[in-house]
């Protein structure tokens, strides 16, 4: 992805959280430059993996086939092995009409995956084998507000405003916004998006990035490069 359009999505992403009366932490609005001379007091963001998160999963086609993350709070995960601490994470998302999340499942968190406003989430839901690949036939097992469902194997849960469907380990899940964009939340136990995603495609968690401008604020996926972390 360029720069440039990355650029523009985390200002029309930002437009967009507010409109819905979600405000982001002060640490989204640093200029990469604060990041870099405030780097030891800002080192527990950086570790946490904290901040802006777009990604094309290197396909290139955003408006199909890509999201809008902003990673608000994370734990660790020797927290959530110990059983105590910060064993939580908070994510606010951006899903846009017809813009697909691919299917994937986690291998460790549980996540709260909330419609927190918008158009309709579409999410296409199976189980996984005994391999951890996808079930064509097996049913599927969640919790939608507290309340317990069983969906077909390919069946689509659609979430309305203010309605969440809780997926465990091991939910195949895939989704987009339906007949418009939505503004997504997701409460879950620590999140590790280097090691904890699999997809069922051979994709990319992240982006490569064309620098054709500056940077106005970085992603988690710049701290390395930039020597944050």
């Amino acid at each position: 992805m360029k720069r440039s359009i990355i650029n523009k999505i985390i200002q029309e992403s930002d437009e967009f959280i507010k409109s819905y009366g979600f405000r982001l932490p002060p640490f989204a609005y640093f200029q990469p430059s604060e990041l870099v001379t405030r780097k030891l007091e800002f080192q527990a963001i950086f570790d946490a993996r904290l901040g802006w998160d777009i990604t094309d999963y290197g396909e290139g086609r955003f408006n199909e086939k890509g999201l809008f993350l902003f990673t608000v709070r994370n734990g660790s995960m020797s927290d959530l092995r110990n059983g105590k601490g910060m064993c939580y994470a908070e994510k606010i998302m951006i899903s846009r009409q017809d813009q697909v999340s691919p299917s994937h499942r986690h291998i460790i968190k549980t996540e709260d995956i909330i419609n927190r406003g918008g158009a309709t989430l579409a999410i296409e839901m199976f189980e996984s084998n005994a391999n951890g690949e996808i079930d064509l036939k097996a049913p599927v097992p969640v919790f939608c507000d507290g309340v317990a469902k069983i969906f077909n194997a390919g069946d689509i849960l659609r979430l309305a405003p203010g309605e969440s469907v809780t997926l465990a380990p091991g939910n195949w899940h895939k989704f987009w916004g339906e007949n418009g964009d939505v503004l997504i939340g997701e409460v879950s136990t620590v999140n590790d998006d280097l090691t904890d995603n699999v997809f069922a495609e051979p994709i990319g968690r992240f982006s490569e990035i064309e620098e054709d401008v500056d940077a106005i604020h970085l992603l988690v996926s710049d701290y390395e490069k930039w020597g944050l972390l």
